[in-house]
């Protein structure tokens, strides 16, 4: 096994366990540059890995009741349904247009990550729901056509419009990312036999071990680290990413 498979998937569990996102934006390149898959098949493992490390990750924050029940279902739900309307959807696409569509998504996630994300004093009227099942089916979506889960939406989502604290939109994140996740995943198996695709296992299941030990260290060091150096370090890392994958697809297509 690739010694970079094995540390990028702790990085994969680090950005969850500290972020509550991030996991799938690094899954994704990961298994297609170091792990040399194709990128359907990287995108539906993705979902199944991200899933795992995110269920194991949301237990010690189910532990702590810092979880909103009421914005995982009001949310996560429609997210389900988002991410099984965008796995459908990708069969009809190239790996390369899932690619490209992933590497803008990068840079817009950096752009987010860069930005402080600040409570404010004044008075805001609380949300209509029907707003954040759109919100949640939208970046639903999102996640089942590139294989991302959405965290990097999510978690200010859940701050802003559910006025949660950090600690409490990152734990239910990881629980609406575990849905999604799982339901993209199911749906990918008609796109993977469509292209003739098998998960590798022994790929996945190394990547989730090593992911749900970052995810340990993710949380408990989580405390005892200014969330914003995290975002930006992060953010610096997705632009990266993202022109690389950009540069690289275009090329491969021409």
């Amino acid at each position: 096994m690739n010694i970079m498979v094995i540390l990028g998937a702790v990085l994969v569990g680090l950005s969850l366990g500290l972020l509550g996102s991030g996991g799938s934006i690094i899954t994704v390149p990961l298994l297609i540059y170091i792990a040399d898959e194709p990128a359907k098949l990287a995108i539906a493992e993705s979902l199944f890995i991200v899933g795992c490390i995110s269920a194991f990750g949301s237990v010690s924050y189910i532990k702590r009741g810092v979880v909103s029940w009421k914005f995982v279902l009001l949310f996560g739900i429609p997210s389900m349904l988002g991410t099984y309307i965008g796995a459908w959807a990708s069969q009809y696409v190239s790996g390369d247009f899932q690619l490209l569509t992933f590497s803008i998504v990068m840079v817009i996630a950096s752009r987010l990550m860069f930005s402080p994300v600040t409570s404010t004093n004044s008075v805001v009227a609380a949300p209509r729901d029907l707003f954040v099942i759109s919100i949640g089916i939208l970046v639903g979506a999102l996640a089942g056509f590139v294989g991302v889960g959405g965290g990097f939406l999510i978690v200010p989502a859940l701050f802003l419009l559910g006025k949660l604290g950090f600690q409490q939109a990152i734990g239910s994140s990881l629980i609406i990312i575990t849905m999604q996740s799982f339901i993209g995943y199911l749906k990918y198996q008609d796109v993977l036999e469509q292209f003739a695709l098998r998960i590798n296992w022994k790929v996945v299941l190394v990547v989730v071990f090593m992911g749900i030990l970052g995810s340990i260290i993710g949380v408990r060091i989580g405390d005892k680290i200014p969330q914003q150096q995290i975002r930006k370090l992060f953010a610096i890392v997705l632009v990266v990413l993202g022109i690389y994958i950009f540069g690289t697809t275009i090329y491969g297509i021409f």
